[in-house]
């Protein structure tokens, strides 16, 4: 699926974007795509740059340096274009909350110019999409963090936007509100939208997402799929390899090779983990050591880390 959506034009094309605020580089030469129909995820720790990558997106801020192109679209020169085909869902519900629900998405509707036959039909629509149907006449001061969220997503599909961008949607959520929300996003995808949804917790869009871009202190450390994020080739990348016997003799032979970064036992009988310099050696000669050294190996695999672990991997400690 990813390679098919690769063969047309990416929905989103950032190239080289620099932003800063009073001295501070909040983008520093960023670069990545977004493919049709994909759900993106754009993860970082607070502070990494993605809502100023999104305000640049929306066309609410305009790049210092560099080009970002939505649709094929320049965000400098073509406003109007893609505002027409975007939908944007803050992080936050902003104000109306003394209107009801109905009473919002309407006002929503007249606003992107729908007569208010249209506008009926779209809200009924959008409603039943989001599971709001039993709450049209609510107020929206009275409901809940969760049901607001669906309200706002309500709002951001009522113009049928091709792309969809959702600065942290489950933020605040409780577990069942957040699942239900991707329930919602997954059906959105099948439909043909495209998603980038910004977060700063990569664990909670493994399941969701088949593309990422983690972006940490203005600088991209990692775009592509979420598959590639597991394997992705740190410089001491973890082989699990179980022997046909106990690893003990191996283990000690193998420690004072050169590469060698670390080698263990595992709990697992005959197994042994090894991590070694991709500068020095590769897997094929990892391999050939074992075997010179009268292993006889059972199976020989990448040991894929957790995204936690990839996600503070590929990003940095401290106050940003």
């Amino acid at each position: 699926m990813i390679n098919d959506q690769q063969n047309h034009p990416p929905v989103i094309n950032i190239e080289n974007v620099s932003h800063s605020f009073k001295g501070h580089r909040a983008l520093q030469g960023i670069s990545f795509q977004v493919h049709p129909q994909s759900l993106h995820g754009f993860v970082g720790p607070n502070g990494a740059g993605k809502t100023t990558t999104l305000k640049i997106i929306c066309t609410l801020l305009q790049p210092q340096a560099g080009k970002v192109a939505v649709f094929g679209h320049d965000v400098r020169t073509a406003v109007k274009e893609i505002r027409r085909r975007i939908g944007f869902m803050p992080d936050h519900f902003s104000t109306y909350r003394q209107m009801t629900v109905f009473e919002y998405l309407d006002f929503f509707g007249a606003a992107y110019g729908l007569k208010q036959e249209q506008r009926d039909q779209v809200i009924n629509d959008v409603l039943t999409l989001t599971d709001m149907d039993g709450r049209r006449d609510s107020l929206i001061s009275g409901l809940s963090r969760g049901m607001q969220q669906r309200v706002s997503l309500a709002r951001v599909l009522v113009n049928d936007p091709d792309l969809l961008l959702l600065d942290e949607p489950a933020s605040g959520l409780d577990p069942r509100a957040r699942i239900e929300l991707m329930e919602i996003l997954q059906e959105l995808k099948r439909m043909g939208k495209t998603i980038f949804i910004s977060s700063h917790i990569l664990s909670e869009l493994a399941e969701l997402c088949d593309s990422v871009t983690i972006i940490d202190r203005g600088l991209i450390k990692y775009s592509g799929s979420m598959d590639g994020l597991l394997n992705y080739e740190q410089e001491h990348p973890v082989y699990k390899i179980t022997l046909e016997s106990e690893p003990d003799a191996i283990i000690a032979a193998l420690a004072n090779e050169p590469g060698i970064v670390s080698v263990e036992k595992t709990p697992k009988p005959r197994e042994m983990r090894v991590t070694f310099d991709m500068t020095i050696l590769n897997s094929s000669a990892l391999l050939s050591k074992i075997i010179a050294l009268n292993g006889v190996i059972d199976s020989f695999q990448r040991d894929k880390k957790h995204l936690n672990q990839a996600f503070l991997d590929l990003t940095e400690q401290g106050v940003r």
